[in-house]
């Protein structure tokens, strides 16, 4: 199943930190297209539920309390090859490793406080897309 829609989270981190206007900036120069967007907080059980893929590994703990620690955005992104184009530009899951001029290069301090969430796969793409949008808060 090819889209041309991913998901994606800007993390608590970089709501706290003042950053959304730069990284949506950086997410339309990138020529994606934003269908869908909110300003929300995820109670722990909600963390939990949309980590549950995670929830066997040592770091899944620590990941809940931070999501659910403060508000995030979420938002639904349009691109031909939306996915792949999007993993690219947020870079490796630790900054330190990440390309130079990548979101999690540019805004993320650490492999925890990344900056920002990416679709892995189409279908988690969908999967994570209804998650957090309702069909009637989705745009073309």
């Amino acid at each position: 199943m090819r889209t041309n829609r991913t998901f994606t989270m800007l993390k608590p981190d970089s709501v706290k930190q003042g950053n959304i206007g730069a990284i949506l900036e950086k997410i339309n120069a990138s020529g994606f297209k934003i269908v869908a967007i909110k300003l929300t907080q995820l109670s722990k059980s909600d963390a939990e539920n949309f980590y549950s893929t995670h929830k066997d590994l040592p770091f899944f703990e620590k990941l809940i309390e931070f999501i659910a620690s403060g508000p995030i955005v979420t938002a639904i992104l349009e691109k031909e090859n939306a996915v792949e184009d999007f993993r690219l530009l947020i870079g490796s899951t630790n900054p330190g490793d990440a390309v130079e001029g990548t979101i999690r290069k540019m805004f993320a301090s650490s492999m925890t406080q990344n900056a920002v969430h990416g679709s892995d796969s189409d279908e988690n793409a969908a999967i994570e897309s209804a998650f957090h949008f309702s069909k009637r808060e989705i745009f073309e």
